[in-house]
């Protein structure tokens, strides 16, 4: 398994050599603003995307809050448990770094002494964007897009092959999808019990405790009405 991609004649690698080769072609200062984007920028770009369909959602408040708040912190569970399961997975194939097995490689970044298959970037990225998709369309769709420039980059680093980067989406993806059920049913009883609480339930629903008392009664609503239907008789 670590002779993988090894020969010149792969496909694999002519594109590595493809992508990689439009950094020795690019201004020095081009390749520092992709070295930064590639390691830090993509990824926390993703992270401020969650946080702000967060935002969106618990101002938006309403009876779906809760899932959908439950739906975005499955988010970055999800990149942590694809990480550790590609932790086995870069033992078992211990493909090294391409910059180790191919010479005239434009490398951005140093110290990269670890396996090279999965990507643990090109994971991260995507079970991220993913699992922001199933929450949220619009905000995971350009996370999506983030995510596969992220990927691009990589090999254009001179640090991984493009498979993988496609194992890396590949595996991100699939843990954020085929797991999303049972964290659901995890997660929404704990974010709905967030929302019925009165100190912190401003981080599911912005819309306070009145919107959760009603939700709490058997007709939605029946609380307030009960409440007005009060006030107009000690008017009278």
């Amino acid at each position: 398994m670590a002779g993988l991609a090894e020969s010149g004649s792969n496909p694999d690698v002519e594109l590595l050599y493809d992508i990689n080769g439009l950094a020795k072609d690019a201004p020095h200062w081009f390749d520092r603003v992709m070295e930064f984007v590639g390691e830090y920028g993509l990824l926390f770009a993703i992270v401020l995307l969650v946080l702000g369909c967060w935002w969106s959602v618990r101002r938006r408040g309403g009876e779906d809050a809760a899932s959908n708040v439950a739906a975005l912190v499955w988010a970055p569970l999800a990149a942590g448990v694809a990480v550790l399961v590609n932790v086995p997975i870069r033992g078992f194939v211990e493909r090294p770094r391409p910059f180790k097995s191919h010479d005239g490689l434009e490398v951005l970044v140093a110290g990269k002494d670890d396996f090279s298959f999965v990507s643990d970037h090109a994971t991260l990225c995507m079970a991220l964007a993913v699992a922001l998709f199933v929450a949220n369309r619009k905000f995971g769709l350009l996370a999506i897009v983030l995510a596969v420039f992220g990927g691009f980059i990589r090999v254009y680093m001179g640090v991984h092959y493009p498979t993988d980067v496609v194992g890396g989406f590949a595996l991100g993806t699939a843990v954020a999808l085929l797991l999303s059920p049972v964290a659901m049913a995890l997660l929404t009883p704990l974010t709905r019990a967030v929302e019925r609480s009165p100190r912190v339930g401003w981080l599911v629903s912005a819309r306070g405790r009145g919107d959760a008392a009603g939700r709490d009664s058997v007709i939605p609503g029946a609380r307030k009405e009960s409440a007005e239907a009060g006030d107009r008789d000690l008017a009278a």
